[in-house]
């Protein structure tokens, strides 16, 4: 099953995202760094807070709150404890690069909550077999636009074309782990469409995606959405495009594989 995933800290856009069929909402805290790296981009850097945490579990007290700390630095351990006392079911960790940080945030989790890293630096990318096996180790997850950077490449979804997903989904299955990769924007859009990523999410076995800011077009509240797109009717529309895509035959999946690695290949060329 794919887990939809939306950022936000609206409390009356979380109530109808997971009344619409979001599963996780994401408060997400991280912001050490982020303008250096991602300043340039055309990308969401959110101002979320802990008061956040607390409305939101609040508001929707039986959905899958997931918060996204700072990357590792002196202070993670009192952001952990308040991330935690605040109500959260998942922390993700950002912008890590060796397994000792995955190690000492497991130990300051202490089994409380889950604990997802996400993998956003070549460095954490090659030093996956050294810690997906910690056992306060839920889950992973692929943050695509800090890794197709770090990795010097030019387009968000370039780690999909040479294998570098496939080897996650790979060690995930071994280590009986459960992963998800990037953001989707609605059906039919996105510069790769949505339609053909989530064919990836399915061939990977991948259980979560983020609904990215194209897909809500940077609207940060219920009316904002609402005004141009009913929530239910394009996850609906989700759901049911995977749930076709489960029953392609092993030859329809490579087959669709090869196709998108060939629009990534165009993309890229054309960037």
């Amino acid at each position: 099953m794919l887990k939809l995933m939306l950022i936000t800290n609206d409390v009356d856009l979380a109530s109808h995202a997971f009344d619409s069929g979001v599963a996780r909402i994401f408060v997400d805290l991280e912001i050490n760094g982020k303008y250096e790296r991602q300043g340039h981009l055309d990308t969401l850097i959110s101002k979320h807070s802990f008061e956040d945490i607390s409305a939101i579990r609040e508001a929707v007290p039986h959905c899958e709150l997931i918060v996204r700390i700072n990357p590792f630095y002196p202070k993670t351990n009192d952001e952990i404890e308040e991330v935690i006392k605040r109500g959260a079911d998942y922390i993700m960790l950002p912008m890590f690069t060796s397994a000792e940080e995955i190690s000492n945030v497991c130990t300051m989790i202490g089994g409380r909550v889950k604990f997802i890293p996400l993998i956003e630096t070549s460095l954490a990318l090659e030093n996956l077999e050294l810690y997906i096996s910690e056992p306060g180790v839920s889950e992973i997850y692929l943050g695509l636009n800090d890794l197709h950077l770090d990795m010097g490449m030019k387009f968000m979804f370039e780690p999909l074309k040479d294998g570098l997903v496939d080897r996650v989904a790979l060690l995930a299955k071994q280590h009986k782990k459960n992963f998800g990769f990037g953001g989707i924007a609605r059906l039919g859009e996105g510069m790769l469409p949505a339609d053909v990523i989530l064919g990836e999410h399915e061939r990977l076995n991948s259980n979560a995606v983020i609904l990215s800011r194209t897909f809500h077009r940077r609207s940060e509240s219920l009316d904002d959405i609402t005004s141009f797109m009913c929530l239910h009717e394009e996850i609906d529309k989700i759901v049911n495009h995977f749930k076709a895509l489960s029953k392609r035959t092993e030859i329809q999946r490579q087959e669709d594989a090869m196709i998108l690695r060939k629009k990534i290949e165009k993309i890229v060329r054309g960037l």
